[in-house]
């Protein structure tokens, strides 16, 4: 059975590009356009991975993580944080929300299969 992956970004073309990689590689993938439709999904669905930008309009991506954290369906949940944000202070809050881990943008489609592989199999 597939896994399904939730996929917050506000730039369509990051989610197309992210979708495309993801089903390529046999995943089934649902997408939100900010952290606040991401929340909103993750309320109704059940996702085995969130992956996030953290720069969104309406709910960012750290305040998304620790609004999943605080659900106990995604209290596990792996979080990927997907973003230019590349500094170590930023890396520290995504940590302390919650992600499991952060990938920077722009992403090379086969280290984001490998990284998805690695925290969901």
């Amino acid at each position: 059975m597939a896994k399904t992956i939730l996929t917050v970004d506000d730039s369509a073309s990051i989610r197309q590009m992210v979708s495309f990689t993801l089903k390529g590689a046999g995943y089934n993938v649902v997408e939100a356009v900010d952290g606040k439709q991401g929340l909103d999904k993750a309320r109704a669905g059940r996702f085995d991975l969130v992956l996030t930008d953290q720069n969104m309009p309406n709910m960012d991506g750290l305040t998304l993580i620790k609004s999943l954290r605080a659900l106990p369906t995604y209290a596990r949940t792996p979080i990927l944080v997907l973003t230019t944000e590349a500094g170590d202070a930023m890396k520290q809050q995504g940590k302390a929300a919650g992600a499991t881990g952060w990938l920077v943008k722009p992403f090379d489609p086969q280290k984001l299969i490998d990284v998805v592989k690695k925290v969901i199999g």
